[in-house]
């Protein structure tokens, strides 16, 4: 297990996979599950074993990211006087084959679920992979009206919020969206405005999530639809804002409050592609029309002035200054050699 700290954050690492195969069962069941996350771990009978887990402990909140096997897992009687009563809330994908909690049973789980540390729990997990929040139930109880009355009761996967907390999460992989406390805050707060807003928020606590949390989760998940559509010549404000199910408009203010918009993200974007595969050695053979293309750009005048405006060079400088670079590397290693 590997740990990291930062302030307010904390980042645990286990993966079975570093450990002699001898050890792993009793270092995941000791270490992992009775010691970390208080729970009892049994893996399937004949299943090879393999367990990952990546948590990020915030103040009021852990986000945790697991791959595993088939396992159980058990919170019993013995381990619930730790005192525990936090709510964890599993994100869909769920590849659990049942829940049993609270004299209730799902079996198959393949909606979002929240589950309570202070009760009996059973949880029989098919191989594959997992997201889980951890939240105060102290914290959450006042933002979702009879909280007691949602543990046990699926959350279909097609709910706007939730669907937008699957995207969101993804961010606490990324350490330049943790990197100062009042960014962690804010992504504490968004995180429990999602999932209220998903079990059923308070009129005030609905209001309140749809201007900070929901607002901040959209742009999220469009931003990352522009990222992974960068070639895409035909990417346009109408086509993204339908995609999400909001009015252009929407998608303008949206960017507004982040203080650009959403023709300056593009084009900074595609820019920025495009001055990474001129700087890759690997890519040293591709023409620079060739890359403005894949870049998502139509017109090869207009990238040259954007490019030129946006790093002070043209496209053709930074490759050139590329091929010097490895003429240097190349004559360095061969006075090396002498």
């Amino acid at each position: 297990m590997a740990a990291a700290s930062s302030d307010d954050i904390r980042v645990l690492r286990f993966s079975t996979d570093e450990l002699p195969e001898r050890d792993r069962l009793p270092i995941m069941r000791e270490v992992q599950g009775r010691l970390t996350a208080r729970v009892d771990i049994e893996p399937a009978p004949g299943v090879p074993l393999h367990y990952r887990v990546i948590a990020r402990a915030l103040p009021g909140l852990i986000v945790s990211s697991l791959s595993m096997s088939q396992h159980t897992v058990r919170r019993t009687r013995e381990l619930l006087t730790d005192g525990n009563d936090d709510v964890v809330f599993g994100i869909p994908p769920c590849a659990a084959n049942m829940v049993s909690q609270l004299d209730r049973e799902l079996s198959p789980v393949g909606d979002a679920v929240l589950l309570s540390a202070a009760d009996v729990l059973r949880v029989d997990l098919a191989s594959g992979t997992h997201a889980l929040c951890t939240l105060s139930r102290q914290r959450l109880a006042p933002l979702v009206p009879g909280l007691e009355d949602a543990f046990m009761r699926p959350v279909p996967r097609d709910v706007e919020a939730l669907k937008l907390l699957t995207h969101y999460v993804r961010l606490f992989d990324d350490q330049q969206s943790l990197a100062t406390v009042e960014l962690r805050s804010l992504m504490v707060n968004h995180v429990y405005d999602l999932v209220a807003l998903a079990l059923g928020a308070t009129h005030d606590a609905a209001a309140i999530a749809s201007e900070r949390g929901v607002r901040a989760a959209r742009l999220h998940a469009i931003k990352t639809e522009i990222l992974n559509s960068l070639n895409r010549h035909g990417l346009s404000l109408a086509g993204l804002a339908a995609r999400h199910g909001v009015t252009p408009r929407c998608v303008q203010m949206l960017f507004e409050s982040d203080g650009t918009t959403f023709s300056r993200f593009l084009l900074d974007q595609r820019l920025a592609r495009a001055h990474r595969m001129l700087s890759n050695p690997r890519l040293a053979e591709r023409t620079v029309s060739t890359i403005a293309c894949e870049a998502g750009f139509g017109d090869l005048s207009h990238f040259n002035r954007a490019f030129r405006r946006r790093y002070g060079e043209t496209p053709s400088g930074v490759r050139a200054g590329l091929r010097r670079s490895n003429c240097r590397s190349a004559a360095e290693r061969a006075s090396e050699d002498l």
